[in-house]
């Protein structure tokens, strides 16, 4: 994939709550904006890089793009896990990631419990031992993970400032 590392920020938005409920595994959701201006060989599937909320601490991270056949979703999403125990929700804040490879397609699974979790959690540890590869590591202290405009600054998006705060391309 050329596009990758691949820089994106937007707004934590309410997905469909089934990350912390069902899984156990919080995910922060991406605006449509963000996901429709994905580069198209950024195809569907699990993501590994690194996380920032708003101009905190970077932690690494792993991210579901697609349609999560196992629910059968209509509109394609972009999850991301923080693989990071936050105290609270941060919906509304800015979440800045960069996307360093890629792990797998998306799969359909017949369990919930059994297949998908132990898949995700496969992922997550695939992810961190990825991100210590030294042309990994780099990406964690780009500038671009802790220069996020605050949320009121971003929103909302105009033609004019998409490409600076909501969305930075690569």
């Amino acid at each position: 994939m050329k596009s990758l590392p691949y820089f994106c920020r937007g707004e934590v938005i309410r997905g469909f709550g089934r990350g912390s409920k069902e899984l156990g595994i919080p995910t922060a959701n991406f605006p449509d904006l963000v996901v429709d201006t994905l580069p198209a060989d950024i195809g569907t599937g699990i993501y590994y890089g690194w996380a920032c909320v708003d101009n905190g601490d970077v932690y690494k991270m792993v991210m579901s793009i697609g349609w999560n056949p196992y629910y059968k979703n209509t509109k394609k999403s972009m999850e991301t896990h923080v693989i990071h125990t936050f105290k609270e929700d941060f919906y509304g804040e800015i979440l800045s990631v960069v996307m360093v490879g890629y792990i797998r397609p998306e799969r359909s699974y017949n369990s919930l419990a059994e297949a998908l979790i132990a898949a995700i959690n496969n992922d997550i540890e695939e992810a961190k031992a990825q991100l210590e590869v030294p042309e990994h590591l780099k990406l964690r202290d780009d500038n671009f993970l802790t220069s996020a405009p605050s949320p009121s600054s971003a929103l909302p998006p105009t033609s004019a400032s998409t490409s600076q705060t909501i969305m930075n391309g690569h």
